[in-house]
């Protein structure tokens, strides 16, 4: 489908291949990429989407676009982002995300953004769920324009983009937490799941070496993930019958989610990455990093908003007061790869001997 094509060949979804899931893009080469990450989620997606008959062009198209709105350094750069922009109506990557594709990818000659479905836009906004309270500015100001709906469930296609979004991080944390040696095969073994992973790998494939026993465990766990979804969300939805998509958004729960034990099981691999990973002395280390560069960027060009880059001038020309000069120097640094976040620093901050 067009819409999916679109999101492909955006600037913004090439722009992942050097933003960070975990580590810091130069950190190393096998680590995953927001782009990697993203043609992960599309690959599962797409595989249950299809084993529950449902639209895969559209699930594939709100798995590729769900993580545009991220800024480099992963959710580190994000919160450093969302704090400086409180006064300004704060900042949100999903809805960041809804913004790029209505209106910041600016290259076709009859519209802004990527002219993309209401359902796509409805699965970025909501894949997560309901958007209830207070919406994010961008989200709000795109509400304005047309209804995403937004204090309903999303449809079964961006639910499964949800879920596969879960399965694809914590499977590929596992490996990278393995290769930068935060953990070792014998923690994973520990943990429950696992445990149960590497001894039907022990059962049907005995004397494997190290690494082919790992990567055996590892997909079987991937392959479980999988399978635990399409099975739960089969009964969900033969107990729920739908005869319409909107039997999906009005159902008051979520419909395509994971079985009961399997959550349990996952809140375990969760609280171990938190622990061993996410918090671990290194990664917290380059966290400070980063966050400084974020927060020495966003003051300055604020300052100093000529220094933009042509493509902004208009829009900064235009804007009506700080918070709208605020919202248009939080577009740029959110678009910044981790590499370039870091180049621009060097050359405005670090540079000038601030």
């Amino acid at each position: 489908m067009r819409h999916r094509d679109r999101i492909i060949h955006s600037s913004a979804f090439r722009r992942l291949k050097h933003k960070t899931q975990v580590f810091i893009e130069h950190e190393g080469d096998y680590f995953r990429t927001r782009l990697t990450h993203s043609i992960e989620v599309a690959q599962v997606a797409r595989t249950i989407s299809n084993a529950l008959g449902l639209n895969t062009e559209l699930t594939e198209a709100v798995a590729l676009a769900h993580d545009l709105g991220h800024t480099p350094f992963g959710h580190t750069g994000e919160d450093a982002l969302s704090e400086l922009m409180a006064p300004h109506g704060g900042f949100d990557h999903n809805a960041q995300a809804l913004r790029i594709v209505t209106d910041l990818e600016r290259h076709y000659a009859d519209f802004d953004g990527l002219n993309l479905t209401w359902e796509t836009l409805e699965g970025i906004a909501k894949h997560n769920g309901p958007v209830t309270g207070e919406l994010p500015w961008a989200l709000a100001a795109y509400q304005q324009r047309h209804d995403l709906e937004t204090g309903t469930f999303a449809s079964a296609e961006a639910q499964v983009a949800a879920v596969s979004d879960d399965i694809a991080y914590n499977h590929h944390d596992l490996h990278d937490g393995l290769r930068a040696k935060l953990f070792s095969t014998d923690d994973l073994a520990e943990l429950p799941i696992l445990r149960r992973c590497f001894g039907h790998v022990d059962k049907s494939h005995p004397g494997l070496d190290r690494y082919r026993r790992r990567h055996e465990a590892l997909r079987r766990f991937f392959g479980v993930l999988v399978e635990d979804v399409i099975g739960a969300a089969r009964l969900n939805l033969a107990m729920l019958a739908p005869r319409t998509p909107d039997d999906i958004r009005h159902a008051g729960f979520q419909v395509i989610l994971f079985s009961d034990a399997l959550r349990q099981d996952l809140k375990v691999i969760r609280e171990f990455l938190f622990d061993r990973m996410y918090r671990a002395p290194p990664v917290v280390e380059m966290r400070k990093e980063v966050t400084g560069v974020v927060k020495d960027l966003f003051p300055h060009f604020l300052d100093h908003p000529e220094m933009l880059p042509r493509r902004w001038r208009e829009d900064i020309e235009n804007a009506d007061g700080k918070t709208e000069l605020a919202r248009i120097v939080s577009d740029y640094i959110a678009g910044m790869t981790d590499r370039f976040a870091l180049q621009c620093h060097e050359s405005c901050i670090a540079g000038s001997g601030r």
